[in-house]
């Protein structure tokens, strides 16, 4: 019968420890990819106005991002992905800051936010990458909401820092606009 005594336990404890301490750290392949070890994870997806063609809403994107990111958040692109119509932006007044839409903390620097008009995609970076352990809201303003009502998806990735980082598909947000009481028949 074997014993281990307090000292051998303490060590392979400490031992144990120090390889999940190491396990946060960004997992990055041999072609210099980085990914993070414990992706963002979206959390809510809304719009201050639901009507179509109204002018002066946001759409809110709240993302988390966990303390084991093991690499900060460096970018996140919103794809529309169905809607009848491509929603616009006004890209020079997006917004992102630490909290909610209804908990709002610091605000934070972005980089360039840019769109891609074949693939109706809105790339936003933050300049500096935001760290590991925050919940954050990316504040998108349309020109004016969709003209046709219905269900426009919106797909958010997320992506680590580095220059090849892997984007992590956090999932789609769902927005639905309704004619708020126009009637098409006589």
């Amino acid at each position: 019968m074997r014993v281990i005594t307090f000292g051998k336990t303490l060590s392979l404890a400490l031992s144990i420890w120090g390889v999940a301490t190491q396990v946060t750290q960004a997992v990055q392949l041999r072609d210099g990819t980085v990914y993070f070890v414990q992706p963002p994870n979206l959390v809510n997806v809304v719009t201050t106005y639901k009507g179509v063609n109204v002018w002066g809403g946001t759409y809110y994107f709240t993302i988390n991002v966990p303390e084991n990111a093991g690499e900060p958040l460096q970018r996140v692109t919103i794809t529309q992905r169905e809607g009848v119509e491509n929603i616009r932006y006004d890209l020079d007044d997006t917004r992102a800051f630490v909290g909610t839409g209804d908990r709002k903390g610091a605000q934070l620097t972005l980089g360039s936010v840019t769109r891609e008009r074949e693939t109706r995609t809105v790339s936003v970076n933050f300049n500096p990458p935001v760290t590991p352990g925050k919940t954050i809201t990316i504040a998108l303003r349309p020109l004016k909401n969709p003209s046709f009502s219905g269900v426009y998806l919106l797909g958010v990735t997320a992506f680590p820092v580095g220059e090849k980082s892997h984007g992590q598909f956090l999932g789609f947000g769902r927005l639905q606009f309704y004619n708020e009481g126009r009637h098409w028949f006589p």
